[in-house]
């Protein structure tokens, strides 16, 4: 006997439900966005057609649908879909849910599809207690992360899972979602007579920054606080628009693949010489809550790898602008990253200073040279050893330059800095130009006197 007051709730539960979850599609023709994955003919849609779905994780940005997708398929399977949240769940739930995956398989011959969303939040302990069931088709699982599971979900089960990553809805997406929302009388406001401005509908759908849940959010709340007229017209305009989604939501996760992917463009702008491009980036990251410090010293680890030389000053500009931070603070602290941010990205560009791997590399792989004479420590062991001796004080020369053999001799003649011919870094290399050759000159001489003095011996 049907549960009549469960199913008066659940009626109720669906009516209150918020605009987002009521209009959330539940077939793949209502479905809005990602058309590389779910256009005709491309492979998850034929296989959520032909209910022929194996384990998959569903990776992307907020309100881009992954858990939307999931609810497709358990709408169009014939398996029997239970569904787990990783916050909510432990090893227990998993347990529970894999043992009656296992008596319907055995006594109806009904496939189970696992669904756990933010699966990225499963510990090792969780992750391994669901692996060996997904391996051996006890359960077909569907994960949805927006987390790259290359990095935050164990290896093992992402290596059994199709991946399949999600984008960001456009603007013509999220237009087309509004409009649904608008349109549906049963589950949306086609029953009332709403109409939103062109520009009102502009802002919402740029605010929400490709997310369709913080656009139906934003909707619901400007239809649902405006009075309509005394025809019954409920008119959204841009001064509601700008109420209901004051904020734009920046997709950004200090930890995650937000974080990695916008510092990466933020850097990137900065070497190609991009002002605007660098400034848009870092006003991103620091509107969604990015650390200062954090900023800062990315910036002064770019003016020693990608300025250089070329530009002594970039690191004086970095250093000053990190601790006159440590003074002003915030707000007034965005001055100074703003400033470094375009003295960087004008600045000539060198990155030179790798030469030090250079070295380094040959430290690790040629055996080492021995410290020659006259560079080792006179304090100590001159009268005895002879330390020190013949090493030539360039002050005391006119240009304060004089010839030497500063590296092992079976390295002379190796040059790791090779300067480039871009700003101050110019002027360098015009100077080592000639104190090189200067070098290259002394060699040839002592060899040639070397060369002299054995064939006079031999004679």
């Amino acid at each position: 006997m049907p549960d009549l007051f469960a199913e008066a709730a659940a009626r109720y539960q669906a009516e209150q439900a918020p605009l987002a979850d009521r209009m959330r599609p539940r077939t793949l023709d209502q479905f809005v966005g990602q058309p590389h994955i779910l256009g005709r003919g491309k492979l998850l849609r034929r296989a959520i057609e032909a209910d022929r779905v194996t384990s998959v994780i569903f990776y992307g940005p907020p309100g881009a649908g992954k858990t939307t997708l999931a609810r497709i398929i358990a709408n169009t399977t014939a398996s029997h879909f239970t569904s787990l949240n990783a916050v909510l769940s432990g090893v227990k739930d998993i347990r529970a849910a894999i043992a009656e995956a296992q008596e319907r398989l055995q006594l109806h011959r009904q496939r189970t599809i696992l669904f756990v969303d933010e699966v990225h939040r499963f510990n090792k302990a969780q992750q391994d207690a669901l692996l060996p069931h997904v391996e051996n088709g006890t359960v077909i699982f569907i994960g949805a992360t927006t987390e790259n599971p290359y990095f935050e979900v164990n290896k093992a089960l992402v290596s059994r899972s199709r991946i399949f990553e999600l984008r960001t809805l456009t603007e013509d997406d999220l237009r087309a979602v509004a409009k649904q929302a608008l349109a549906d009388a049963e589950r949306g406001y086609g029953k009332l007579d709403v109409r939103i401005d062109d520009d009102a509908l502009a802002h919402l759908v740029s605010t929400a920054n490709g997310d369709a849940r913080s656009l139906l959010n934003a909707l619901e709340l400007a239809v649902e606080t405006t009075e309509p007229d005394d025809d019954g017209l409920v008119r959204i305009d841009l001064a509601v628009a700008e109420d209901s989604i004051q904020r734009r939501a920046v997709l950004y996760d200090k930890e995650g693949d937000a974080h990695f992917d916008t510092i990466s463009a933020f850097i990137k702008s900065l070497r190609g010489s991009d002002p605007d491009a660098a400034l848009y980036w870092l006003a991103r990251m620091v509107y969604a809550g990015e650390d200062p410090r954090f900023l800062l010293r990315r910036m002064l680890i770019f003016a020693g790898e990608d300025v250089g030389l070329a530009d002594p000053r970039a690191l004086q500009i970095a250093s000053a602008a990190a601790q006159g931070f440590e003074y002003v603070g915030m707000p007034e602290g965005q001055f100074l990253l703003a400033e470094c941010c375009l003295y960087l990205a004008t600045a000539p560009k060198s990155n030179s200073a790798f030469a030090y791997f250079d070295a380094l590399r040959h430290v690790e792989k040629e055996q080492t040279g021995d410290v020659p004479n006259a560079l080792k420590d006179a304090s100590r062991d001159k009268k005895g050893l002879g330390h020190g001796v013949g090493y030539k004080y360039p002050h005391a020369y006119r240009e304060g330059y004089v010839p030497e053999q500063y590296l092992p001799p079976e390295m002379q003649g190796l040059y790791f800095y090779q300067p480039r011919e871009l700003g101050y870094e110019r002027t360098i290399g015009q100077r080592l130009e000639v104190w090189r050759a200067r070098d290259e000159e002394e060699r040839i001489e002592k060899r040639v006197r070397r060369y002299a003095e054995e064939a006079s011996k031999e004679s």
